[in-house]
């Protein structure tokens, strides 16, 4: 077979990104729905990095952590869910060669970013139930510091792999991405190049990152569970357990996603499917981490009490 170098070909400037449906009503509706889901995060996500900043009470590595994690929640939603939305409002949904290296880029980026900041949210629970007395000195100011910038310099560097073998990639047509925004599966699709090498590099590194968090998140709850058991205190139990409630209910709604779009089979699931579930995690879990870490945590629900009073009686 010729190679892209000896043979007539097109270079593809942009893409067409398919979306969810073509069904002009159903599109209205999506758009309605995921524009509400995405203002419900954007006001989640700021309103609980804003809380934690302000309220001297949740100066604190979880709350730390957590901040950041609202943060890259909201920086992952907003690299898919604007495009989403305009492609529900316009018969075609272009996205340029550029725009869709950047977006696939930003996307693996703070994918990885989130799965690293579970695992450190799991190391910071594992020490302040399993080493109570030496917390403050295993999680200083330093250390906890030092481990955001080993999440988002993880986050960087699989983001790179992506990048450097999307753009590496030749297209020359056709160049329909059966998506909703730019994902490195059905880009390989369309590639005219060998993409053997190319397709590995990306998935070796987001795979190493996988198993890295996963890891330390089950070793972290494996100790965590052992220690609670040991307790005598119900209260103490009941007290440990439900610090670590909000983290388990976020790791399983984030790598149980994962697992169903990248473990399973492919012939187990449809690309509508697929879609689907990528809407999940893409735009659905970044507005409920917020409202799961609110919800169930007594130090937020009372910060935001008196943040609240302070606003209303000053």
């Amino acid at each position: 077979m010729d190679s892209p170098g000896n043979r007539n070909y097109t270079t593809i400037t942009e893409f067409i990104l398919l979306g969810l449906t073509d069904d002009p009503i159903l599109r209205i509706i999506l758009f309605l729905i995921i524009l509400c889901i995405y203002l419900v995060t954007i006001s989640g996500n700021l309103s609980t990095i804003t809380l934690i900043r302000v309220s001297s009470q949740l100066h604190h590595p979880m709350y730390f952590f957590l901040s950041h994690l609202a943060f890259v929640d909201l920086g992952y939603s907003s690299t898919v869910t604007p495009n989403m939305l305009v492609n529900f409002l316009v018969e075609k949904n272009t996205i340029s060669y550029l725009g869709c290296g950047i977006q696939l880029g930003s996307g693996a980026f703070f994918a990885t970013a989130e799965g690293l900041l579970l695992a450190v949210m799991a190391y910071d629970r594992f020490v302040a139930i399993c080493n109570p007395l030496l917390y403050s000195n295993k999680m200083s100011t330093e250390v906890y510091v030092q481990l955001i910038i080993v999440t988002y310099m993880g986050g960087i560097f699989d983001a790179a792999s992506f990048t450097v073998s999307f753009f590496s990639l030749f297209f020359c047509g056709p160049n329909e991405v059966n998506h909703f925004f730019c994902d490195f599966t059905p880009l390989i699709e369309l590639s005219c190049s060998d993409a053997s090498i190319l397709a590995v590099v990306p998935s070796v590194t987001s795979g190493f990152f996988v198993v890295v968090t996963v890891f330390i998140i089950a070793i972290s709850y494996v100790y965590i569970l052992i220690t609670i058991l040991k307790m005598r205190s119900t209260e103490g139990r009941q007290k440990a357990f439900s610090t670590c409630t909000s983290h388990l209910t976020a790791v399983t709604l984030f790598y149980g996603t994962i697992t169903f779009i990248y473990v399973m089979p492919k012939s187990s699931y449809s690309t509508n499917q697929n879609k689907v579930v990528s809407v999940f995690y893409t735009v659905v879990i970044p507005m409920l981490n917020p409202l799961i870490y609110s919800l169930r945590n007594n130090e937020i629900k009372r910060a935001l009490k008196r943040q609240l009073a302070r606003k209303i009686f000053s």
